[in-house]
């Protein structure tokens, strides 16, 4: 019986993460074309590689948003290098980083029994919708752009919607350039946001967090009046049937689904406005 070489596992340079999402597009997954430098604003020293002779063979994150809550993505392991142990050892080593933080993460359903073994409890899945773009002209005038003087606010209403604060990375993803942030202001409150940015395959939205689906609909409706034809995806959580019955309203269709899971419990977020999520490798 011959062993497999041992896995050296380090930190992943921030230039080297232009490889794990080169990966990522290969695997299909396609990604947003800033994400490597996006990605790395969530926590420089969560991303990880695993070396044999050297050579990369494995990648995976682990974003440590707080104290409390972490989340881990973009896991591959290359091809010719599947079966022999990797991924384990280097999600071993992701789980020591986070430390004792409830760790999310969104798996692939054929894996969920894997992912059982190490800890985590699916609690419900995200459903990724895909349609085309379409000219919009009834655009509501309670939505507008986000700039400098909302991004406080919208700083607040994510918190509302995600387990951790994320200022710097989401400042960074509201205002990356190819894409296209939106609030819906009333009153002088935010009551929803949505953000495009664009992939190698069309455009993916995310996050999308709104009071009720009315307003979801209508920061919907305003994305895509630029974008006419074009693929757009969106990822729902199956947890806010609002959400699902939107996608459903709009004749979206599902190409792909993951199992959100956790490691200590759901995390105590407005669920009834997580209409899209940001993205499947950070949560």
């Amino acid at each position: 019986m011959t062993l497999n070489p041992k896995l050296h596992i380090r930190t992943m340079k921030q230039e080297e993460l232009s490889i794990a999402i080169n990966w990522a597009k290969a695997e299909g997954w396609n990604p947003g074309v800033h994400d490597a430098e996006l990605f790395y604003q969530a926590d420089p020293t969560g991303f990880f590689v695993g070396e044999i002779n050297n050579k990369i063979v494995a990648v995976g994150s682990a974003v440590n948003y707080d104290n409390n809550f972490a989340f881990c993505g973009l896991y591959i392991v290359a091809p010719e290098h599947r079966g022999k142990g990797y991924g384990l050892a280097l999600t071993k080593h992701r789980l020591k980083y986070c430390g004792e933080r409830n760790i999310g993460i969104d798996g692939v359903l054929e894996n969920v029994g894997i992912y059982k073994n190490i800890g985590y409890v699916p609690y419900y899945q995200n459903y990724r919708y895909q349609f085309n773009a379409s000219h919009k002209t009834n655009i509501d005038q309670n939505i507008i752009k986000i700039s400098q003087a909302s991004l406080a606010q919208v700083l607040d209403y994510d918190r509302q919607c995600f387990p951790a604060n994320r200022e710097l990375f989401l400042i960074s993803w509201i205002t990356q350039n190819d894409a296209k942030s939106l609030l819906y202001m009333l009153d002088n409150e935010v009551k929803g946001f949505i953000v495009r940015r664009k992939c190698h395959q069309g455009h993916k939205i995310g996050p999308l967090f709104a009071d009720n689906d009315q307003i979801a609909a209508q920061l919907l409706n305003a994305i895509q009046t630029d974008i006419k034809d074009e693929t757009v995806i969106l990822d729902v959580p199956g947890n806010n049937p609002d959400a699902i019955n939107l996608a459903e309203s709009l004749n979206m269709e599902v190409v792909f689904s993951t199992a959100r899971m956790y490691q200590k419990g759901m995390p105590n977020i407005n669920n009834s406005k997580v209409f899209g999520i940001t993205t499947f490798e950070l949560g």
